[in-house]
């Protein structure tokens, strides 16, 4: 049962560790509860900045390489991006259910064990299908309408990155199980390396450095695929290395089928990835429609875009942190909890994404220039970009918000309305915004962008009116039941 009213107005010990109950009335508890989420979010923030940035440095690289290869590039790591966020729903589902396991239980080690080891399981059967998916890249995108010679360049980069595939999400299995715990740092310390890594291997292969052969846009896939590889190894390293996460013994029956927590997997994470695919189907069809109006745009869209990607993973910190401890206080059975780490992380996604969208209007220009070196036709591409960022600043405080009551919700393991709002959103909304702008009046990448924008408007007031009425009207239960 929830604590009674007078219960909750009773001011508890407030401590700032992830694993304590922060449950008071007062303003003491919001700030205990704000400085809870930061702890927790700044090291997602930057793990997920770093992720990030292995695909900014195949863009910058392969940018001064060759601006078809960047536009190449751009198809084949959509493609590539599809598959990874249809796999990532199951993984995406570890945080949340450890979360509510360790919010009752915060001792708990034989149930969490048993969620992360189901988990990697789940990594590798949704890893089947998607690796077979990647390597028909190009006939893929040719049947979708693209350009035979850009559908084939998407290939040779694509294709190397089905085999780091099933590597990523198991990373991600891993990381999520640290994040659940409250212990972020290991993986921010592996992407940090694991960037570094793709940098040294994109410099090595793109242009042939260090005696190894100039294998252009294959050398980055190459250069990419084995830094997926290398996360996972040393993910498992940290795991090994850090006292708080070694204790829970994953290795140990890794391969004793646990049918229970195999079968919660899927049933949060499949609408999960349900929410990705209709997501990340909705920008690839956005990529495609910007794809026939040659590589210019292509490449003015690809700059735009990886721009706003660097600036979501700030949001996407927030709401991972947020969906921690969400499902802590459910876990906890504190709907005053609750209430706190959802509020707090919508306003400071909102503080966080102004900052970010007035940098990027006022600095839209310099900003483009950095993905492009001095060349014929590069100077078209900077000045088409710089719409394209002006757009992306507009909405920088609705993709936030729309990102941080997605997390949040799935943190209270409240996913399959939420999929039904990206759908309308992004599939009614968003492709009647883009389609009529871009092909009715004739505004081209620029219709396409503006229709996004409205799109996760649209999103963001969705989303926050749901997280209120399921905050509002949570039940304390392990597993809440689905909301209409």
């Amino acid at each position: 049962m929830l604590p009674a009213r007078g219960a909750e107005r009773q001011v508890r010990t407030i401590s700032f560790d992830d694993d304590n109950r922060i449950a008071a009335g007062d303003a003491r508890a919001w700030l205990a509860e704000s400085g809870a989420l930061f702890k927790l979010a700044v090291p997602l923030a930057l793990t997920h900045l770093a992720q990030m940035a292995i695909g900014l440095t195949d863009t910058v690289m392969l940018g001064r390489y060759d601006k078809t290869a960047l536009a190449a590039s751009v198809l084949g790591n959509t493609v590539y991006l599809f598959c990874w966020f249809i796999g990532l729903g199951p993984a995406s589902a570890i945080s949340p259910m450890i979360a509510h396991v360790l919010g009752a239980r915060p001792d708990d080690r034989t149930e969490t064990a048993a969620i992360v080891r189901m988990g990697l399981w789940s990594a590798m059967l949704m890893s089947i299908p998607l690796v077979c998916v990647l390597l028909f890249t190009d006939q893929i995108l040719l049947f979708l309408g693209q350009k035979p010679n850009l559908a084939q360049a998407a290939s040779r980069f694509a294709i190397p990155l089905a085999f780091g595939l099933p590597f990523a999400l198991a990373f991600q299995v891993l990381r999520n199980f640290a994040v659940a715990l409250s212990r972020p740092q290991p993986a921010f310390y592996v992407m940090a390396l694991t960037v570094l890594s793709n940098l040294a291997g994109d410099y090595a292969l793109i242009y042939g450095h260090f005696g190894l052969p100039r294998l252009g846009l294959l050398g980055s896939g190459i250069a990419s695929a084995c830094s997926l590889v290398l996360s996972f190894l040393a993910m498992t390293a940290a795991i090994a290395l850090t006292p708080r996460l070694r204790g829970h013994l994953l290795a140990r029956h890794l391969c004793e089928p646990h049918g229970g927590k195999l079968a919660e997997i899927f049933r949060l994470g499949l609408p999960m990835s349900a929410m990705q695919i209709l997501e990340s189907g909705f920008y690839l069809a956005m990529h495609l429609v910007v794809g026939v109006f040659g590589a210019v745009t292509v490449a003015a869209h690809a700059i735009a875009w990886s721009v706003q990607n660097q600036t979501s993973m700030i949001p996407t910190g927030i709401g991972v942190a947020a969906s921690v401890r969400a499902g802590l206080a459910a876990g906890a059975q504190d709907r005053a909890w609750i209430s706190r780490a959802g509020y707090s992380a919508i306003a400071a996604t909102i503080a966080c994404m102004t900052m970010c969208g007035i940098a990027m209007a006022i600095f839209a220009r310099q900003i483009a220039g950095l993905y492009l070196s001095d060349g014929p036709g590069n100077p078209a591409v900077i000045n088409t970009a710089i719409p394209l960022i002006w757009v992306a600043a507009a909405y920088q405080i609705a993709d936030g918000v729309q990102a941080t009551a997605l997390f949040t919700l799935r943190g209270l393991k409240d996913v399959r309305v939420p999929t039904w709002i990206v759908a309308a959103s992004f599939w009614i909304v968003g492709s009647i915004g883009c389609i009529g702008l871009s092909f009715g009046l004739d505004m081209k990448a620029l219709g396409v962008w503006i229709g996004l924008a409205v799109a996760l408007c649209m999103l963001a007031v969705l989303l926050c009116v749901r997280l209120h009425r399921v905050m509002r009207s949570t039940v304390t239960a392990s597993v809440p039941p689905e909301r209409d």
